[in-house]
């Protein structure tokens, strides 16, 4: 029998977040070894308490570390609360979880686990790139001792979502992400070029909570408000699958198609945050997700969130 996948997810916890999360705690394959956590859909400190909300709810056995509380150069945005809620899970009021994160920040506890676990460990960035950039500043063995980034973010040709070239976890910390991009990890890419292709409406969160009342439950009260605003905006299809699509693809990447493409990220002007091809020669290229079984993420999405009652 496979070994599960060791896997990190670095998060900013976030409706979607709570589903990637939740999916990898349904998922048999994965050994998930901890979260860390980040600013971004809200402020670390309250990222750092979704998250410890989350493994207690869904029962994982992993740490949470706390990291960045803002962008390496830039200085602090203000949280996604229009999108997610001011608490980060929409309407749900807060609550403060029993655990408590562990004393090393996340670049510390990355950097330590990418050794202890050299060439198992798949790392999964679903908020911006900070703790990343600065693991790898810290260690410059990081990059080689990850066996792949898994990053949702970015776009190659499907433009931005919080301004017309910039998806929002890259544009929050664009040195971050283009550091990672220079670093030669291996790096999959999951971005809006696919994530805007899955679509979650109201009917999909209804089925989930059918299938786990208690936690798929939880998930369908959030969505309230996270459909709501992409309503707001105009998209009457339902919630973009954005988070859990890049979870799915660390441990089923067969049902992305990929595009090997050198990577910058445009840090400054009218164009800051956007993902463009480099040209330089000098990085090496990252598989770009440009194509997904839709309707095979989605089965995978709801079969595994049937199992967390």
């Amino acid at each position: 029998m496979t070994k599960p996948m060791k896997l990190i997810i670095d998060t900013d916890p976030g409706i979607d977040d709570a589903m990637a999360i939740f999916w990898a705690a349904g998922e048999p394959g994965i050994d998930l070894l901890g979260l860390t956590s980040i600013f971004g859909n809200v402020h670390v400190a309250q990222a750092t308490r979704n998250a410890l909300r989350l493994v207690e709810a869904a029962g994982l056995n992993c740490i949470v570390a706390e990291g960045a509380s803002k962008p390496l150069n830039l200085p602090a945005f203000p949280p996604s609360h229009h999108v997610h809620g001011d608490e980060g899970f929409g309407d749900i009021p807060p609550e403060h979880p029993k655990g408590d994160p562990i004393k090393e920040n996340a670049a510390e506890y990355l950097v330590r686990m990418a050794r202890a676990h050299r060439g198992e460990l798949i790392l999964c960035p679903i908020g911006p790139l900070t703790n990343i950039a600065e693991a790898i500043q810290l260690d410059p063995e990081f990059a080689s001792n990850v066996a792949r980034i898994v990053i949702m973010g970015g776009s190659l040709e499907a433009g931005g979502n919080i301004t017309s070239h910039a998806e929002a976890n890259i544009y929050h910390d664009p040195h971050a992400a283009d550091i990672v991009f220079a670093s030669s990890a291996a790096i999959t890419l999951v971005g809006l070029d696919v994530t805007h292709q899955i679509l979650c409406p109201a009917s999909d969160f209804d089925e989930i909570a059918m299938r786990a009342p208690r936690l798929g439950g939880m998930l369908k009260e959030m969505s309230v408000f996270y459909l709501a605003f992409y309503e707001s905006v105009g998209k009457f299809g339902g919630c973009s699958l954005h988070d859990p699509a890049a979870v799915i693809a660390c441990l089923y990447p067969d049902l992305f198609e990929t595009r090997p493409v050198p990577l910058k990220v445009i840090t400054q002007g009218d164009e800051v945050g956007a993902t463009v091809q480099d040209d330089s020669g000098t990085r090496a290229p990252v598989d770009v997700c440009m194509g997904v079984d839709v309707e095979a993420v989605k089965a995978l999405f709801f079969e595994r969130l049937a199992r967390l009652d």
